[in-house]
């Protein structure tokens, strides 16, 4: 740890829970965890509400700023089911750009990027356990390199296909790997900063 005695966590993100610890509505909140966090913890990137998966906790303020405010894109893995059968025609929108509409009212082309068709979604789930459904549906793994807002659920709803389940699997080098729902696992300051591919210095 540096001398600043910052502390960093991921969790994975149970459904139906808020990023944040406070909130003036009848929500469950990052505290509702069986885990006791370091005062000043603040989630970084956040997941909405019925999103789950890699969610990072810090007491370093910092970190916002250096992994999302930087200029240097950083890469985010989502594991996205939506309904219905997607065509290869649909997933090469995905890969190339599509246009969603944005807060506003506006439209924004998103920027390329990865996309695959995924047949076997539990061996990429923390509990590795998927109830099985009767109405058709497909997993998507999708790698971003930007974030607008609910930008993943807005690109397959473009498509037609709305998203009923969206599981971030990583940012960068930093993996849920097996960590249950509601899990929470302490990195090491400098493992963190390499993971994520972010500066690293110990006067932060």
């Amino acid at each position: 740890m540096s001398g600043a005695g910052h502390r960093y966590f991921i969790i994975n993100k149970p459904p139906d829970m808020v990023s944040q610890f406070v909130s003036s509505h009848a929500v469950r909140l990052l505290g509702d965890l069986d885990f006791d966090f370091p005062e000043g913890i603040h989630a970084v990137g956040r997941l909405d509400n019925h999103s789950e998966g890699l969610l990072i906790l810090t007491t370093n303020k910092k970190v916002t700023r250096l992994l999302f405010q930087g200029e240097a894109p950083h890469k985010r893995t989502y594991l996205v089911k939506v309904k219905y059968a997607v065509s290869p025609e649909s997933l090469d929108q995905i890969r190339k750009g599509i246009s969603i509409r944005v807060n506003g009212g506006g439209h924004y082309t998103t920027s390329p990027c990865e996309a695959e068709i995924v047949e076997k979604p539990g061996d990429l789930l923390a509990n590795g356990y998927e109830m099985p459904e009767y109405i058709p549906h497909t997993w998507l793994k999708i790698t971003l390199t930007e974030g607008k807002f609910h930008q993943v659920r807005k690109m397959v709803f473009a498509l037609h296909h709305r998203c009923v389940r969206l599981i971030r699997l990583s940012i960068e080098d930093l993996e849920l790997g097996d960590l249950p729902i509601g899990g929470v696992r302490e990195i090491e300051e400098a493992a963190f900063f390499r993971l994520l591919k972010i500066g690293f210095s110990p006067v932060f």
